[in-house]
């Protein structure tokens, strides 16, 4: 009975997490459709690299969700695999990602400074928010694999593998809604 009260515990701790991170990304896009409204608002293009690394994100989920199956249907090896996958997938997120703000900063659109305008800058603070979520979970992820790894986890005892399944099916979703949300709110 211990053991089904932890992992519930856990799981509640990891939804109010996801819930509350939900929220500042609410009011942080909420505030970037307010201020779009300003006179001194600069359209622009998504970086060409954001495009990659959104298919690299749900490539990861897609990886992640076979490693799971995997361990399930008793497979150590492939687990390890599948997990070793997604935590490159994840890598090559963030790869993109500071392509991607190389890109911005080659086409003249800073966070801060003289040459900086409201609407990079908001882009640059909610995907670098993001990003300091995606590192949290490829931290996890490497953690998973190591413990997989050490042949920590079975079809009956995967809670940790679980929960961090959740939190980067959370972040995965919420790259998404980041994504569609820029690129349609110009």
């Amino acid at each position: 009975m211990e053991q089904k009260t932890r992992e519930k515990s856990y799981k509640q701790m990891l939804w109010i997490s996801m819930i509350s991170m939900t929220m500042m990304f609410a009011g942080l896009t909420s505030a970037y459709v307010v201020s779009k409204g300003r006179e001194d608002w600069v359209s622009f293009d998504l970086p060409g690299s954001f495009y990659i690394s959104t298919i690299l994100i749900v490539l990861s989920s897609i990886s992640f969700v076979l490693a799971k199956r995997a361990l399930m249907s008793g497979s150590q090896s492939k687990t390890t695999l599948l997990l070793a996958v997604t935590l490159l997938l994840g890598l090559g997120f963030v790869f993109f990602q500071f392509s991607g703000f190389n890109e911005l900063i080659d086409a003249g659109l800073y966070t801060t400074g003289p040459q900086s305008n409201v609407a990079s800058s908001f882009l640059y603070v909610i995907t670098a928010t993001h990003l300091l979520h995606i590192f949290v979970g490829i931290l996890v992820l490497a953690w998973v694999l190591f413990r997989n790894i050490r042949g920590k986890y079975s079809p009956e005892s995967h809670l940790g593998m679980s929960l961090s399944a959740i939190f980067w099916h959370f972040v995965d979703a919420l790259w998404i809604y980041l994504f569609i949300f820029f690129y349609f709110i110009r």
